[in-house]
């Protein structure tokens, strides 16, 4: 019987735990760190678990390739009574052939359910500095990437315009080859929380 994705999720997060009470620990966690001086500066207790659940980890992510155990999880976002499950990578798994089909299937259905709950709002573009950006700018951005992701506050929604490696688009420097474009909709202007 192979594992499915909701009991990959659960090992990881059993096992996450079991590293945090010190139940699991790499002892040659000194030999993986290229510089002796960090090495004898850093908490090695501390080493110890991150390297024991990064191995664990490491472990059930050749499982999902073996498997093709997807990555993906659904999520739902509800916003002013209307709803809309997406598709997203969970993030302590990995994408397998055919998860990124997944996202790029169902750009259309989050940008059309964003289009939807966003009428009449304010948009800002969502980087080091927020600064307002035009429907014209979003439809750009919408033809240029490869994916969508979409989640809500009580008054603001927000829109992830993704490309490139599921694994990477959220890191800066992944850039240019893997990325995200931020929007925030707000009827007024933007909270102060950081999307």
């Amino acid at each position: 019987m192979t594992y499915t994705t909701q009991q990959l999720i659960k090992i990881l997060d059993q096992e996450l735990r079991a590293t945090w009470k010190g139940e699991r620990v790499v002892l040659s966690c000194q030999d993986r760190i290229n510089n002796p001086v960090i090495a004898k500066a850093l908490n090695q207790d501390k080493i110890n678990q991150v390297f024991a659940y990064q191995d664990f980890r490491r472990q059930i992510h050749k499982y999902q390739i073996q498997h093709r155990v997807s990555g993906i999880i659904w999520r739902s976002c509800t916003y002013q009574g209307q709803s809309i499950r997406y598709p997203e990578l969970h993030n302590q798994l990995i994408a397998v052939p055919g998860d990124k089909e997944i996202l790029l299937n169902a750009k259309e259905s989050v940008i059309n359910f964003w289009w939807e709950m966003t009428q009449g709002m304010n948009f800002w573009l969502s980087a080091h500095h927020r600064r307002p950006i035009s429907c014209d700018s979003i439809e750009d951005f919408i033809t240029e990437v490869e994916w969508a992701e979409i989640d809500a506050a009580r008054t603001e929604l927000y829109l992830g315009l993704c490309w490139g490696n599921p694994q990477e688009y959220q890191y800066q420097w992944a850039k240019p080859d893997s990325g995200c474009h931020r929007i925030i909709a707000a009827v007024d202007e933007p909270s102060s929380i950081k999307v």
